[in-house]
């Protein structure tokens, strides 16, 4: 890998760029939880400026306006896609089997999340696995395309430190192998992603794992590059995706640029002065955009470790998505003191878990554990997703986990390891899909539409008492950080009672 400065070249090569600000920028900055009215006007602003290509919502985009934002995701499409006219490519981010929500779906319902996004005027879906099992992206990609949407599938990156002593697992060798099998099964894509929520993959591999995937893939196959700048390599991973040939890369809008979300637009376009590469842009507009967003943001609360470089993470890789989500969890709960310790513990729950990718819903449960691990003696208590996905209840890992912590796990659980196809479990549980989900509704009188019954699948709880009317605005605004709090904290994920030192606790792990 090397990085061209060719100061007189003649020939200058386009490189696009998808704008992240108004999902992931959220997600990583401000926990997802920020009000459709106050960044529409961005949107227009931005298309005006001559951006294109956006991704608008899915991921902690979807399940966040239900729970805190007393809105709802459908409408926020459909205005977003009336906002930026026909011609411009609004992106959805899913995974896989779990689709928008933090526990995997039945088939009927994995099907209604295509037809419902393609209608309300979604273009692509970015779709990944955290645990890299390509069953669990093959019937969900099959369905996307069924739906007449772009398959962005995805290759999920994630760096691992040297200490771990792993040669195989998230090496270039490890992602080309899986993009064989993609082949090899024949999932039907558009375009393919490498998605490094962490930040954490050496440029090293970001470069080989490009290369090797235009020897592999279709002659015009589109390469897309997305990282995080929360470890402080996001300007050289990009670079390296671009040397080796990638042909979009995701940036963002200051304020939610940089840090724990992607590279700032205005950056990258400085960062190729001179090279062989440009992003295209009229930069003095994108600017004045900027500086709208930033007047315009400045309602809410932006946490100092969502704009800070923090090496420790590609020790132990905390997704940037999550890492702002979990340290206002634990604001919110008076133990933010913990967070260095429960990152440290990261490392050992990654390596025992099966080396999964740490991006959601899979840095959740990393996190969980680490958290419980942190709290109480190590392993004598196993998180309840943590313990279901090393028993294989959300797919296979990458590679066996420890089998003593399989064994904790299966005991405390009171569930057997299975192997089986997590769409054959969920499609086999009575609680799960169309039907059941109509049924609540029903219940409840509360209108049965397409749309309902998903809110109802992916958002449970919280989705019906939405649907009910009965939400609570959930928004971290900057005057309120004095007490550092959000205007309700609600049980999302994951709830336990610790001990330390002869008192009690019930700690909440919460996040989106």
């Amino acid at each position: 890998m090397f990085i061209s400065y060719n100061y007189a070249c003649t020939f200058m090569k386009k490189i696009k760029f998808m704008d992240t600000s108004f999902r992931d920028g959220f997600q990583s900055c401000y926990g997802a939880r920020v009000k459709s009215e106050d960044f529409m006007p961005i949107l227009k602003s931005a298309v005006e400026a001559g951006n294109d290509n956006f991704e608008i919502g899915g991921g902690a985009r979807f399940q966040s306006l239900y729970f805190y934002c007393q809105e709802d995701a459908f409408e926020m499409m459909d205005k977003s896609r009336e906002i930026v006219g026909k011609n411009i490519n609004l992106q959805t981010l899913a995974r896989g089997a779990n689709v928008v929500g933090l526990e995997s779906q039945s088939r009927d319902i994995i099907d209604l999340h295509a037809k419902l996004f393609k209608k309300h005027g979604i273009t692509t879906i970015r779709n990944f696995d955290a645990l890299m099992d390509i069953r669990n992206l093959s019937y969900s990609g099959e369905r996307i395309k069924n739906a007449g949407l772009n398959h962005q599938i995805v290759i999920a990156l994630m760096g691992l430190p040297p200490s771990l002593k792993e040669k195989y697992y998230h090496s270039a060798e490890f992602y080309t192998d899986k993009i064989k099998e993609i082949l090899k099964v024949d999932i039907p894509f558009d375009s393919l992603a490498f998605k490094d929520a962490s930040g954490t993959t050496p440029p090293s591999i970001v470069y080989d794992c490009i290369k090797n995937a235009r020897k592999l893939l279709p002659e015009k196959t589109i390469i897309q590059f997305h990282t995080h700048d929360t470890a402080g390599m996001g300007f050289a991973s990009n670079m390296a995706a671009i040397e080796a040939g990638a042909d979009i890369i995701d940036l963002a809008m200051a304020p939610v640029s940089g840090g724990t979300s992607q590279v700032d637009i205005l950056t990258m376009w400085q960062g190729l002065r001179g090279t062989k590469y440009t992003l295209d842009i009229d930069e003095e507009k994108i600017l004045e955009v900027e500086k709208m967003f930033i007047d315009q943001m400045k309602k809410y609360y932006l946490p100092p470790e969502a704009t800070t470089v923090n090496p420790v993470i590609s020790f132990s890789p905390m997704p940037g998505g999550a890492l702002t989500a979990n340290t206002q969890m634990m604001r919110d709960n008076n133990s933010l003191e913990l967070f260095g310790k429960v990152i440290e513990n990261m490392r050992e729950v990654v390596a025992k878990g099966g080396f999964g990718t740490s991006v959601t819903p899979v840095s959740q449960f990393y996190f969980q554990q680490a958290f419980v691990n942190t709290v109480q003696e190590k392993w004598s208590k196993i998180s309840e997703n943590y313990g279901k996905m090393i028993l294989g209840y959300f797919g296979k890992t990458p590679t066996d986990p420890d089998p003593d912590i399989i064994k904790i796990a299966s005991d405390q659980l009171s569930l057997k390891p299975t192997k089986d196809d997590v769409h054959d479990l969920n499609d086999s549980n009575p609680k799960l899909g169309v039907i059941y989900n109509k049924k609540l509704l029903e219940d409840k009188n509360i209108e049965t539409t397409e749309e309902n019954i998903f809110i109802s699948a992916t958002c449970g709880a919280q989705g019906i008492a939405f649907l009910e009317g009965k939400s609570e605005l959930g928004i971290r605004y900057a005057q309120n950080t004095e007490q550092i709090q959000s205007t309700n904290i609600k049980e999302n994920t994951y709830k336990t009672k610790v001990s330390v030192n002869g008192t009690d606790y019930e700690v909440t792990i919460n996040s989106n």
